[in-house]
């Protein structure tokens, strides 16, 4: 039996490794003992590069597309790990003021191939209702690509993509599988790698989703404090920055306030009344009445109001909502709503559905719909960019999505289950540091109302500096070419390009 993803969906999102959640992907895990030793590993090939020339914002672009791998050295200078990169850079003579951009996805255990085709030159379609796996993969122009205004390099955290350790199973889980030593040897790649283009000068910024979100203002403090590279911008989508809404769900409002302004947007959505004006209206109802009377507890005036009230919201029956008392749990929604018609939503875009193969089953018996239809579109594309297109041919596997890292990190305790801190931090440090958060309104893996209250908490001397943005759609809202278009003008402001 498939996993029913039930405690997190930890694949993408942080939910899952923040609070300790089991969870897993589509792929099983490799027994330990598959793994070769490092002096079996055939040698990565060289850095490979290809001439290539796209259309964005109206304006032809001749770019370079690079793909190679940084070692990670321990202590001693052994090479322990290789972490591979995929790099767009304009051609013609240097810019000195032309900015330079890393990117990261989440998981823990995403590669970064679902950024590079978000913000990359070039395109594949996915994570849409209706997208089909099975479709030819087509690179195509990306209109919402960042190019014109900042070269840009994704990078894939040990594990994920092409990316190895060449150490020891117990020994990579020390190094790399963990929120404090993944951020030390992704800062130190991101250092050699500006070392090694010799881009030190260049305004640099940092863009991260999911849990790649939550690297976001830890690597740049990193950068900022111990490595001497400062940020200019930091770009967080789709992040969940704290674990507190996951904790204490049955005494703590934070849970059931987290998830329900998203469950009521996908419905304004379904209803074609999705409007800033109309989310606000969810947003004041959560943080005013709904939180005063969700810890009034079993109390019959209490239950009758949230019933009433979130039951026309979300557009659920009375007795479903009533049961839950007012705390609508993400999974048992995702089959609620379409019950009627035999299909499930996505935690990732409550919108996007699939057939439910077990419909009759008391719990959720196959995996996310997005998260299942993602992986070949995806990973047929960039392996076939790279191997083909670049030339760069590995004699390895690719892991868009890894169980084995996901499934051997270490969750951390205390600090090591927030960014909120380094957050602020990183704003304190550089007055003139801006961030922009972004998330899609359907997304319940990473509410944007946890990020909406982050921001509304933030000291009133870095207002304007801390920004949050929010559009049509869920955890990966720029498959919506509305809402991709949105999102890359926001961050054409936050790095000042008219």
């Amino acid at each position: 039996m498939r996993n029913s993803f039930k405690a997190g969906l930890a694949a993408l999102v942080l939910a899952g490794a923040l609070a300790g959640a089991g969870g897993g992907f589509a792929q099983d895990a490799k027994p330990s003992g598959d793994k070769p030793a490092a002096s079996e590993l055939t040698p990565f090939p060289a850095d490979k590069s290809v001439k290539q020339t796209a259309t964005v914002g109206g304006k032809a672009l001749a770019y370079t597309a690079t793909v190679g791998a940084m070692p990670v050295r321990d202590e001693k200078g052994k090479k322990i790990a290789e972490v591979v990169f995929t790099a767009y850079t304009l051609d013609g003579p240097r810019d000195p003021g032309r900015p330079i951009t890393f990117a990261f996805n989440g998981g823990p255990g995403a590669a970064s191939v679902y950024l590079n085709f978000a913000l990359g030159p070039k395109r594949v379609q996915f994570g849409a209702e209706g997208d089909s796996p099975s479709a030819p993969v087509k690179l195509e122009d990306n209109p919402a690509s960042w190019m014109d205004f900042t070269d840009i390099v994704f990078i894939d955290p040990v594990g994920t993509g092409f990316s190895r350790s060449l150490t020891t199973e117990e020994e990579t889980k020390k190094r790399f599988y963990g929120v404090k030593q993944d951020i030390d040897y992704l800062s130190r790649i991101v250092f050699d790698y500006l070392v090694k283009t010799e881009r030190l000068a260049s305004p640099k910024y940092i863009v991260g989703e999911s849990y790649g979100g939550f690297r976001g203002p830890r690597l740049a403090y990193t950068l900022q404090t111990d490595l001497g590279v400062a940020v200019k911008g930091v770009v967080l989508v789709s992040p969940l920055l704290t674990s507190a809404g996951r904790q204490g769900q049955e005494i703590s409002p934070l849970p059931a306030m987290w998830s329900l302004p998203s469950i009521a947007a996908a419905k304004l959505e379904r209803d074609g009344k999705l409007t800033p004006e109309s989310i606000k209206a969810v947003e004041d109802y959560t943080r005013g009445e709904y939180m005063v009377d969700l810890m009034k507890g079993s109390d019959p005036a209490a239950l009758d109001r949230l019933t009433t009230k979130v039951s026309a919201m979300t557009g659920l029956d009375p007795k479903f909502v009533r049961r839950a008392g007012g705390r609508l749990e993400t999974q048992s929604f995702l089959r609620e709503v379409f019950r009627d018609t035999g299909r499930l939503g996505s935690r990732y875009d409550s919108n996007v559905t699939a057939l439910d193969p077990f419909p009759f089953a008391p719990e959720q018996e196959v995996n996310d719909p997005i998260l299942d239809a993602i992986i070949a579109p995806t990973t047929s594309a960039v392996v076939d960019f790279t191997t083909r297109i670049v030339g760069w041919k590995p004699d390895v596997r690719y892991d868009a999505l890894s169980d084995v890292v996901n499934r051997s990190w270490d969750r951390g305790k205390g600090p090591d289950t927030e960014s909120v801190t380094d957050l602020r931090k990183i704003v304190s440090v550089d007055p003139k540091l801006k961030v922009l958060i972004v998330h899609g309104y359907n997304d319940l893996s990473c509410p944007f109302f946890a990020s909406r209250l982050i921001v509304d908490a933030m000291p009133a001397t870095v207002a304007g500096r801390v920004t949050l943005s929010n559009y049509a759609g869920g955890h990966m809202f720029y498959s919506r070419p509305d809402s991709g278009a949105a999102f890359r003008k926001d961050v054409m402001a936050l790095y000042g390009v008219r």
